[in-house]
């Protein structure tokens, strides 16, 4: 059995653990949207300049 300064320091431990992780979630899903929002941004781009090369040679 721990003291109980032992178990205040455990639980505070686990406490900044929770928060800790809770941020770097925050952090991951937030990179993981703006690199979903430039590919989507790249793939558009990519696909107007096909597009665009397509309707050139097409015309010639």
């Amino acid at each position: 059995m721990k003291n109980p300064e032992q178990q205040a320091a455990l639980l505070a431990r686990r406490e900044k653990q929770k928060i800790e992780g809770a941020v770097a979630m925050k952090e991951y899903l937030a990179q993981e949207a703006a690199t979903r929002r430039k590919t989507k941004r790249l793939r558009e781009l990519r696909l107007a300049k096909e597009q665009s090369e397509q309707a050139g040679t097409a015309a010639k």
